[in-house]
């Protein structure tokens, strides 16, 4: 341990130590509120029932779906240069997205809690060759643990909002220290560069948004056909990965609107699928027929309001519904990601919060391929308006799709970038063998 640690590091690596005996009462809890896996508590505790792989091992860890999701494409590059690959992440829907979602020679493990001795497990059974952290989770034992067995560490869709920065800034030596230990920061923005550079990140490169260059997200074919025929020719919308608050006006527009478009159908998927049956409790408060997708249910031609709380399956909305509104942006949250809808031709429609994807939502919204609502009376009327004029609605999600389709190439910087740390790896892995 370097003896130039701050106070703040000093004390939080303490603290997490004498919490590791209570490690067992907090996760029972967490299971007990659904957000642990019942039979992958060890990963918790840095153990695993699976044997590292032979050869050289990247691993690339993000905090939840999102940055799992923005790191599939680089994963897959990876696995094509033959070099093997464990992506750990914190909760349970990112845990399901990787079931589904990683290829099959990709390991996923749940990230120890931040403790020194969970951490050093961790790292001491899968001995990582190189660490590509996604986008902004920083745990300080897993960063000094990591670095301090030399592993290299590098920041990729590095992400650090205004609000983080300047909590941040009132401990400048902490986060100084933190930063100091990656040995490259890869930044999605300019802005987001420079927040890295000031609170002391050595080498900042900005690469662009990963996010901008992951597919589309897929759609099971015969769930697709399903749905489809269920719907037949009535008029669709969707709220997609929606916050509490946000459904309420989703379902008090959609009453407003179906005085003009009698047939109206809402998807609305909340962004945690646990909460799809409080999202029908509103629905059903309002008098609008409901029905469930995790309850196995079709709409029906009664149904308006349909909920779809099933994880991994926002790739069904997108081709269903030509207007989309994407949550998280109504209350102050920073906005969910607006990409893919737009790949998939949708016209969006978001709120004032956007922090999370300003740079993006900035672009849509000056290409006219998005537009910003405030309210839920403001919600039903430009929804009106896109169902009222279908070429003004095909010109706004096509101009959403091309501004996506601009601001590619993140994928390209970001391996360009990181070509001599995995060159280095490979090598190295070749002497151990000569």
């Amino acid at each position: 341990m370097k003896q130039t640690m701050p106070a703040a590091l000093r004390a939080y690596r303490l603290l997490s130590r004498a919490a590791t005996p209570l490690a067992p009462l907090f996760l029972a809890r967490r299971l007990r509120r659904g957000k642990e896996h019942g039979a992958r508590l060890g990963e918790r505790r840095g153990e695993s029932g699976l044997k590292r792989p032979a050869g050289a091992l990247v691993w690339v860890h993000g905090a939840s779906v999102g940055e799992i999701a923005s790191a599939l494409p680089l994963i897959e590059r990876l696995r094509t240069r033959g070099i093997g690959v464990l992506v750990t992440s914190g909760t349970v829907t990112s845990g399901d997205l990787a079931e589904q979602r990683l290829p099959a020679d990709v390991i996923h493990q749940f990230v120890p809690l931040d403790t020194p001795r969970f951490v050093r497990r961790f790292i001491e059974h899968w001995r990582p060759g190189l660490a590509l952290f996604v986008e902004q989770d920083l745990w300080p034992n897993l960063m000094m643990e990591t670095s301090k067995r030399g592993v290299p560490l590098i920041l990729v869709n590095g992400r650090l909002s205004e609000a983080s920065f300047q909590r941040w800034r009132r401990l400048p030596r902490t986060i100084a220290s933190l930063l100091e230990r990656f040995d490259l920061c890869l930044a999605r923005t300019p802005a987001d560069g420079a927040r890295f550079s000031e609170l002391g990140a050595p080498r900042v490169v900005t690469s662009g948004n990963l996010k901008l260059d992951v597919p589309a997200p897929p759609a099971d074919a015969r769930a697709l056909e399903a749905l489809r025929k269920a719907i037949g020719k009535r008029p669709v919308i969707a709220a997609a990965s929606t916050h509490a608050g946000e459904e309420t006006a989703m379902v008090e527009a959609h009453r407003r609107l179906r005085k003009n478009f009698p047939n109206l159908l809402t998807l609305i998927a909340p962004r945690h699928p646990e909460r799809g049956v409080a999202v029908a409790q509103i629905a059903g408060g309002a008098e609008l027929k409901t029905a469930v997708r995790s309850f196995n249910e079709l709409p029906d031609a009664a149904t308006e309001i349909y909920v779809a709380d099933t994880m991994g399956e926002l790739g069904l909305l997108y081709r269903l519904a030509p207007i989309v509104f994407i949550g998280g942006s109504l209350i102050p949250h920073g906005g969910q990601n607006p990409i893919e809808p737009a790949k998939l031709g949708a016209a969006i429609l978001h709120g004032p919060h956007v922090g999370n994807f300003a740079e993006i939502y900035g672009a849509l919204d000056a290409a006219h391929g998005a537009e910003r609502v405030a309210d839920a009376g403001q919600l039903a009327t430009a929804i009106a308006r896109l169902l009222g004029d279908p070429q003004a609605r095909a010109q706004t999600a096509e101009n959403a799709r091309a501004t996506v389709e601009a601001q590619s190439g993140a994928l390209e910087r970001t391996l360009q970038s990181l070509e001599p740390y995995l060159t280095q790896l490979l090598l190295a892995e070749r002497a151990r063998h000569a």
